[in-house]
């Protein structure tokens, strides 16, 4: 039987549409099935359990401010009413000797758009970087491998 190890959290890659984009952190990715809890006639002793509605959860990506305007102009497009949506793949990725990383593991999040910013900590005694967020709802979630 052979090992795996575990994928390292701090090498992914971040696709939104067409546009590759650097975040510093991704982070809520899941799903919630609701459960359906139900007795049968006559069976009073035993519960069973249905699948009910799928929610996902809004995901949190952070990033080093930039001059680029891609996050803030796609934004825009919700705050205005235009919403435009984009199809998001967060890529693990793992080393094995590649420059870069090699893709291992894919989630795609079907039909996304930004519904939160938080703007960077601007503070004239910090050594730190500007790290903004953005957060991001979507309609379905797919893992895929690279």
């Amino acid at each position: 039987m052979s090992r795996t190890d575990p994928l390292r959290a701090y090498n992914f890659l971040l696709r939104v549409g067409n546009h590759t984009a650097h975040f510093t952190s991704c982070s809520q990715l899941g799903v919630d099935v609701e459960v359906i809890k139900y007795r049968e006639a006559g069976l009073n002793e035993q519960v069973r359990w249905l699948p009910g509605r799928v929610e996902y959860s809004e995901v949190v990506l952070r990033y080093g401010l930039t001059k680029d305007a891609f996050i803030w102009n796609w934004l825009e497009s919700a705050v205005t009413g235009q919403i435009r949506r984009e199809n998001v793949t967060i890529t693990a990725l793992d080393y094995e000797g590649q420059a870069g990383g090699v893709p291992t593991v894919s989630w795609v999040l079907e039909e996304a758009w930004p519904c939160r910013w938080r703007g960077a900590l601007l503070d004239t005694l910090s050594r730190e970087a500007a790290i903004e967020s953005v957060t991001l709802v979507f309609e379905k979630l797919r893992r895929e491998p690279a």
